[in-house]
């Protein structure tokens, strides 16, 4: 039961539009709304978003699905949010500005830091680690490029200024802040993450769930710009949103998955060798290996 208010909120953040759903006690949908951003194209092979637009788009999908429902924060009990993983965006932790567009999974710009790496013999360790081969792919590369790229990035990163995350941890960020003036706006926002978005920074250590330092060394990147790392399984909400922000009330925000974890789980994948596909801007397949990692013979 969903106590004295009747939807559950259900943020979907993807690579080309966001979506916000409102779900009854049943699961079923009582109303959605979608918006498309802009795909930047700087030079071939790059990809980039507004960190700025994606986060006005939520709020304007927020408004259309409770307009829709003819509903209001209060009819809210809690937030989930599933993401596009690995876009990669850093922002000022006073201002709330972005210091650049976010670098979009697809993009390759890395491609020569990634064959750097490898050179040095980096590859089988990150890959035993984190599970994940050095690929232009992962969040960890990216935002090693942002600090080598971005004038000021990494002397405000050095001195705990500069935040790093995923959309969700964007998203986190933004719907927990709630300052009533400009100085305090960003006051209470959380700087967080879940499990499933860590895993694919090639920051993170499978064996202890925990950011890596070797990882965080090897790519450059001061710890102290990385979110904290939750399970959705906690007890403790990721944070709760502002009173003047989209939903008007604090709401608890309970669960956060990268999109295809959340596709897995969704598709109630909880033995080990279930596998699911999902078809959106590309094709992806996932598989419940169980408790234990179990590195893949097949790169």
């Amino acid at each position: 039961m969903l106590s004295m208010s009747r939807y559950i909120a259900a943020i979907d953040q993807g690579t080309t539009s966001t979506r916000c759903l409102l779900m009854d006690e049943r699961g079923r949908v009582a109303s959605s709304s979608q918006a498309e951003h802009t795909q930047h194209f700087p030079q071939p092979g790059w990809v980039e978003h507004d960190p700025l637009e994606i986060w006005q788009r939520t709020q304007e999908v927020i408004a259309g699905a409770l307009a829709a429902a003819s509903a209001t924060g209060s009819d809210i009990a809690a937030i989930g949010i599933t993401n596009q993983r690995e876009t990669t965006i850093v922002w000022n932790r006073h201002s709330g500005k972005p210091y650049a567009n976010a670098i979009v999974w697809q993009d390759t710009r890395t491609s020569v830091i990634c064959d750097q790496m490898r050179e040095q013999g980096m590859e089988d360790r990150l890959r035993v680690m984190t599970g994940l081969p050095l690929a232009t792919y992962f969040s960890g590369p990216k935002l090693r490029w942002l600090l080598e790229n971005v004038p000021g990035l990494r002397e405000d990163a050095e001195q705990g200024d500069a935040l790093f995350g995923n959309i969700d941890a964007w998203l986190i960020w933004n719907l927990t802040g709630g300052g009533k003036s400009e100085e305090a706006k960003f006051a209470d926002s959380q700087h967080v993450t879940d499990v499933t978005n860590a895993s694919r920074t090639q920051l993170f250590n499978l064996a202890t769930l925990q950011w890596d330092d070797w990882a965080c060394d090897t790519m450059q990147v001061p710890k102290s710009m990385l979110p904290r790392v939750m399970p959705s399984s906690a007890r403790e909400a990721f944070g709760y949103t502002s009173e003047d922000g989209p939903f008007g009330r604090r709401i608890p925000i309970c669960g956060v998955l990268g999109d295809q974890q959340a596709a897995l789980v969704g598709q109630t994948c909880f033995q080990a060798g279930d596998a699911k596909n999902t078809y959106g801007t590309g094709c992806f397949m996932l598989m419940n290996t169980g408790e234990t990692p179990t590195a893949s013979e097949a790169g």
